[in-house]
């Protein structure tokens, strides 16, 4: 079963012929299919990189849709999700995310609870990521 991916009405569009250098911070939903380099954050909104988008920056969002390039940490309140050919590279935290195959990730995850909106305190103590190593046998 195919997922449809949910990006809701685009209110800002940064087009393939763009570059943009500095602070977004916007409501909606933006679509960057051009270059942003800096950082981009709303409450509440939803940021979407098209396949021939590409952004080096520090995300704070709700949710993040990648199917281009993203070099950055994301801090999504709900959900972040990767898409074939996306490629993401950074550290990334969000109660929900997918990778669908073909789309790369490099970096660490931190999968949280949403808190904020209930107002409880996390039932899961605070911990730092744990590093996993494999090792090869014979």
């Amino acid at each position: 079963m195919k997922k449809e991916k949910n990006t809701d009405r685009i209110s800002t569009f940064i087009g393939a012929d763009a570059s943009f250098d500095g602070t977004i911070e916007f409501k909606g939903t933006i679509r960057v299919d051009g270059r942003v380099k800096g950082n981009i954050s709303s409450n509440g909104g939803t940021v979407v990189v098209g396949e021939k988008g590409v952004v080096n920056a520090e995300m704070s969002v709700n949710v993040a849709v990648v199917m281009g390039e993203v070099n950055g940490s994301i801090d999504a309140k709900e959900r972040i999700e990767v898409y074939p050919p996306g490629r993401l590279g950074g550290d990334i935290r969000s109660p929900i995310v997918s990778i669908e195959p073909g789309g790369i990730f490099n970096g660490n995850c931190v999968m949280k609870p949403n808190t904020e909106s209930s107002g409880k305190s996390s039932p899961f103590p605070k911990s730092p990521p744990v590093a996993v190593e494999s090792k090869e046998t014979e």
